[in-house]
């Protein structure tokens, strides 16, 4: 089955690239606060006068329309005035996930063919980020086209015999001897089908990749998001994901493209994060991923904080999981989403004006012009409605390829230019998508097929159980067996077989774990869980090897 949304109301024909987006936001409203930090308020006005000197000082540095420039750093203004001036010179801005570290973050410093780097940190940040990437950056002879490494907040101990480092000083001072004219002439140079960003996979399977992401589709999907979720001039977009990830930056442009407010965290605390909700009276919610809404929900502060003026929330999660989270919010609507880096971070959003089932059963319909459609993994044809298969897409969202791997790009792209996903999912009569889990989360225990996803959805339905994530494990005679790992609820006292136990009248005998661990911490890659590396953990203790 294939569905697509044609272009309706709205005016395509204001796409912008990345830079005009703010700069047009600054010329309409000035004085309009556009984005709420960790270090304070920040008017559209302010915002744009900070990525001017920040694109005049990676001039300076020598950066160049095409040139890919690395950004290590926090949540904060540091963040956004460095990635929105590269993005306006025409240059690619890198966004590096701030959880990499050892070979993970040499690979991407390597692989990038980053002209420069920009790292740092606010006093008191939790996690030294210069250090890291010190301690991962590969030498000069490994990355030759790496001239500058610019550490803002000050000199850096473990940079400092770095030819290449770069003060936060000389930086700024740079600027001087650039013309901010300069800067626009650049501007008005870039085209939206240029590549903006760029983001590495968030290696929940493999080894990160880098995704070319172009000005078109970044400022599209953002101003679609907004379009979906009914996002106002002068409305509050509480968003407390990592800068570096789409779910980020794409409520961002939406907001800068009507005029609304980016309210974004530092390190994510639900304590601090429930205070700062009080504060904002956000009208949105992004939590976006059930991690983060479910620490907001357990916290004591939640009963007390107010919410009246929620309107819309966004999560994603098992049908049980957003029922429940409905449930705290019963006065705004909850929405899922679905995407991936590769399609554009989010390619379909959930509409607040839809039925609850529909809402929290699935994803519901792709953006205008945008196609999605369910084929069968092993002859690609297209199926029916409600069956179950591998989502493609094909539209203004792709992403432009693999950096350096053109192969890859083609090994996922077909001839007719539909991007197969890899993921597991349906669309309903309506063309609503469903998402069921990741191909190779479709375990084949003994011949008979079962998904990671059904499993976890029916771990989550237990009282106890917070989150629920299940993998496959080789096994000598069934091939593999499901194995999952389980985080309880503060406060709950369960046992792995008494869990076991309540499980075997819920589920087939094929399904049912054969290993089941309570943790306390997971291992992440942004916003997911690396599965892979739950499944190692797994299989190291047990002795075996990791067959994948």
């Amino acid at each position: 089955m294939t569905t697509a949304v044609p272009a309706g109301a709205g005016d395509w024909a204001e796409v912008l690239p990345v830079g005009d987006v703010l700069a047009r936001a600054a010329a309409r409203w000035p004085d309009r606060v556009a984005v709420d930090l960790p270090e304070g308020r920040f008017t559209t006005a302010e915002l744009q006068a900070a990525v001017l000197d920040t694109a005049r000082s990676l001039l300076a540095l020598g950066v160049r329309p095409g040139d890919r420039v690395g950004v290590l750093l926090p949540n904060g203004l540091d963040f956004l005035r460095t990635a929105f001036a590269i993005s306006t010179v025409g240059a690619v801005a890198v966004l590096v996930n701030a959880r990499f570290r050892g070979d993970e973050l040499t690979h991407v410093l390597a692989d990038a063919d980053l002209t420069a780097v920009v790292t740092g940190a606010r006093p008191g940040d939790e996690v030294d980020l210069a250090a890291r990437l010190a301690g991962a950056l590969p030498s000069p002879e490994q990355v030759p086209g790496l001239r500058s490494v610019v550490v803002l907040g000050g000199e850096h101990a473990a940079l400092s015999g770095d030819a290449r480092a770069v003060s936060d000083g000389d930086f700024r001072r740079a600027a001087d001897t650039v013309a901010e004219q300069r800067v626009h002439l650049l501007r008005r140079g870039v085209a939206v089908r240029d590549v903006a960003m760029m983001m590495y996979t968030s290696g929940t399977t493999a080894r990160p990749k880098g995704c070319l992401l172009s000005h078109e589709l970044l400022v599209r999907a953002g101003a679609e998001v907004g379009l979906r979720l009914d996002v106002r001039h002068g409305d509050r977009v509480w968003d407390p994901l990592p800068m570096f990830h789409l779910s980020s930056i794409l409520p961002l442009l939406g907001c800068l493209t009507v005029g609304a407010t980016f309210v974004s965290t530092g390190h994510f605390d639900p304590g601090s994060a429930l205070a700062d909700l009080a504060r904002v009276r956000p009208t949105h919610l992004y939590p976006a991923f059930p991690t983060v809404a479910q620490a907001l929900a357990q916290h004591p502060d939640f009963a007390t904080t107010d919410f009246s003026a929620v309107r819309v929330v966004n999560c994603v999660g098992p049908a049980a999981s957003l029922r429940a989270l409905q449930a705290l919010w019963p006065h705004a609507r909850l929405v899922s989403a679905y995407g991936c880096t590769e399609v554009g971070g989010v390619v379909a959003h959930g509409r607040p004006d839809d039925s609850l089932d529909h809402r929290v059963g699935t994803c519901g319909p792709p953006f205008r012009g945008i196609q999605v459609r369910v084929v069968d993994p092993e002859t690609r044809t297209p199926v029916g409605p409600g069956v179950r298969g591998e989502i493609c897409v094909r539209g203004w969202s792709l992403f432009a390829g693999y950096h350096g791997a053109s192969h890859l790009t083609a090994e996922r792209t077909d001839a007719d230019g539909w991007f197969h996903t890899g993921d597991l999912g349906s669309l309903d009569a309506e063309g609503r998508i469903s998402f069921h889990g990741r191909l190779k989360d479709m375990l084949k225990v003994g011949g008979e097929n079962v998904a990671a996803l059904e499993v976890e959805e029916v771990l989550q339905t237990h009282p106890a159980v917070s989150i629920a994530q299940v993998v496959g494990i080789p096994d000598p005679r069934l091939m593999e067996v499901p194995a999952a790992f389980v985080e309880l609820r503060p406060g709950a006292r369960l046992s792995p077989d008494e869990l076991l136990t309540w499980l075997q009248c819920r589920l087939a005998s094929f399904k049912l774990p054969r290993h089941l661990r309570i943790v306390d911490d997971w291992p992440m890659a942004a916003t997911k869980i690396q599965k892979f590396r739950l499944r190692e953990r797994l299989c190291h203790e047990l002795g075996i090897p990791d067959g994948d």
